[in-house]
């Protein structure tokens, strides 16, 4: 009779451990998924980690200034999607152009780029699909990229 209350006992372990495995497995399914979802709503509440498409428009005719502030806008996290030339190379101070309502985004870009506020303006255009532009002006120099 020993015999069965060894394999009984046996039985009985197996499905002691079978339980405190499956409470451990559930137990990080649980708290692995609440942190994630925390994280990934701290992200989406956290405008900065949204990068923003924009371009950059050179408006002194100095050649290279747009790669230089391209460059620059893309290693602080924006996403430069076209660098051209705009319409005039006759502008005197930078300015970035909000083109989709979000003023914001273009007040906290001017600020990276060392553009005052002063020179944040909007002008919503169908022909842009970009949040907002960079229009590099003769005072390149004095900006964030160049000092």
């Amino acid at each position: 009779m020993t015999q069965p209350n060894n394999r009984k006992k046996l039985f009985n372990i197996a499905i002691a451990l079978l339980i405190v495995f499956n409470c451990i497995q559930i137990y990080g399914i649980v708290t692995h998924t609440v942190t994630r979802t925390a994280s990934a709503q701290t992200i989406q509440d956290d405008t900065t980690h949204n990068p923003i498409q924009i371009n950059v428009l050179n408006g002194c005719g100095i050649s290279g200034v747009g790669s230089k502030m391209t460059a620059f806008c893309r290693s602080s996290g924006y996403d430069v999607v076209e660098m051209g030339n705009y319409k005039s190379f006759n502008v005197e101070h930078s300015i970035v152009i909000d083109r989709n309502g979000k003023m914001e985004d273009a007040v906290r870009l001017a600020a990276v780029l060392g553009i005052s506020k002063g020179n944040v303006i909007q002008q919503f255009s169908n022909d842009q699909m970009v949040a907002a532009s960079v229009v590099i002006g003769k005072d390149f120099q004095s900006l964030t990229p160049w000092k």
